[in-house]
């Protein structure tokens, strides 16, 4: 049988990636060195960004947030409430999705032990194998959108 889960953004969960992401128009290297535009997106071979506005940068931030949620999706078992989705696609945005769909926290969700879920989305806070106080800030908030549904 099919896996039957939804993992869709809310326009909130999008507003909420993008405040973390902070709006750049112009190419950039990001805290891990990676080539990126807009609101986070990793420029990909092929592609040539000279400027975005915001709206084409939210566009991307869209598409990315929707292929780095589909190995997440594939590997719950059970259907996130839409706080606890957001709070999963921003983590996967940001790490990948295929990182985060074999993580510890994937499989506590799974097990139904949201807390412990919770205290997972500490771990992935290094950028070049260092701890970054960004993103120590992103995982934070979203732990506590996760496990609250507040999307401060």
């Amino acid at each position: 049988m099919a896996n039957e889960i939804e993992l869709t953004l809310s326009e909130r969960g999008a507003e909420f990636i993008a405040r973390f992401e902070g709006f750049r128009a112009e190419p950039y290297l990001c805290p891990a060195g990676v080539r990126s535009v807009g609101y986070g997106h990793v420029i990909r071979d092929g592609e040539d960004y000279g400027t975005v506005t915001k709206e084409e940068a939210l566009t991307l931030l869209l598409a990315d947030a929707t292929r780095e949620s589909v190995p997440v999706r594939k590997a719950l078992t059970r259907q996130p409430e839409q706080h606890e989705a957001d709070a999963l696609i921003s983590l996967a945005f940001n790490c990948g999705g295929s990182a985060i769909a074999k993580s510890t926290l994937v499989k506590a969700f799974n097990a139904g032990q949201l807390v412990t879920a919770g205290n997972e989305f500490l771990k992935w806070n290094k950028a070049g194998g260092k701890v970054s106080n960004g993103l120590t800030k992103r995982r934070k908030a979203e732990k506590q959108l996760f496990l609250t549904g507040a999307y401060e």
